[in-house]
């Protein structure tokens, strides 16, 4: 029988579409995105410090960069952001702006993973692009429909990946970029699979967005534990502090009806629980 466990806010802004959690092991900040914003925030948990970066256009994800600053998934391509400055390093076609990125996590080479979905959910329409350190832009999966969490093993051999619609999270060989002989590892019950984070154990945490849980599958896919949020979109998760102990979890308002806002006033935070493991430092684009 799974444990259970229960976040609480730590971030009570009511935002539309939270999503990206990532630790910033540098500056010792959480940094996320409100995608249809464009917004881009960091917070301090020891001092409560934010910072906002308004991009212009949505933004699906951010991510570290080792040479400083921070890499966008902007909705047509990547920039660099950096002394609050935007420089675009590459281009998607958005197909007339019917496209745009959702999710993005970097590879422990150094490569981003980003990808795609179309802003109708029509299925099919989106890809899982690589970005390579030298700005090159290659397909690692094709039709795709909502391209949502990426993480890999501690070992780096394989890669966790949920296109939401299809309700499961489906484990891949990991090669040299490239996802490689799909199975299924996890269908979380009562909603679908959003972001995803693996931790140091190999432990596979899962935002089911529309249940307002985050549950965790052990390596081979048995269910372990289940973290019970007070906000049914859970968007995504990461883990984050001085010691990679806290499990951040990002919510939305999107889809929610006026009668689920009044009873979520907390909808659309970010919250947080101590599960007992830790976390990974995330990786940094190396371009």
């Amino acid at each position: 029988m799974p444990r259970t466990l229960h976040a609480e806010p730590v971030v009570r802004d009511r935002a539309h579409l939270n999503e990206s959690p990532l630790w910033d092991d540098r500056h010792q900040v959480l940094r996320w995105v409100d995608i249809l914003a464009g917004h881009v925030h960091s917070w301090d948990p020891a001092t409560g410090e934010r910072t906002l970066f308004e991009a212009g256009l949505p933004v699906g994800a951010v991510a570290l960069r080792e040479a400083g600053g921070l890499v966008l998934a902007v909705a047509d391509g990547f920039a660099i952001l950096e002394d609050g400055r935007t420089t675009r390093i590459a281009d998607l076609d958005s197909e007339g702006g019917e496209l745009r990125m959702n999710d993005a996590v970097c590879d422990a080479e150094g490569r981003l993973l980003a990808g795609t979905m179309a802003y109708s959910h029509e299925p099919g329409r989106g890809t899982l692009h690589r970005l390579d350190p030298d700005h090159t832009v290659h397909t690692a999966l094709p039709e795709v429909t909502i391209s949502n969490g990426l993480d890999w093993s501690p070992d780096g051999r394989t890669a966790y990946y949920a296109d939401s619609p299809t309700r499961e999270v489906r484990a891949y060989r990991y090669h040299e970029g490239r996802l490689l002989e799909p199975r299924p590892f996890a269908a979380p019950e009562g909603g679908v699979p959003d972001g995803l984070a693996v931790d140091a154990e190999g432990g596979v945490w899962v935002a089911v967005a529309f249940a307002g849980t985050v549950c965790r599958y052990l390596p081979d896919g048995t269910p372990d534990t289940v973290v019970r949020v007070p906000a049914t979109v859970t968007t995504s998760c990461a883990f984050g502090g001085p010691g990679l102990d806290t499990l951040y979890i990002t919510t939305a308002t999107e889809n929610l009806t006026p009668a689920q806002l009044a009873e979520q006033p907390l909808a659309g935070g970010i919250f947080a629980c101590t599960p007992g493991v830790r976390g990974r430092r995330a990786h940094r684009f190396r371009g």
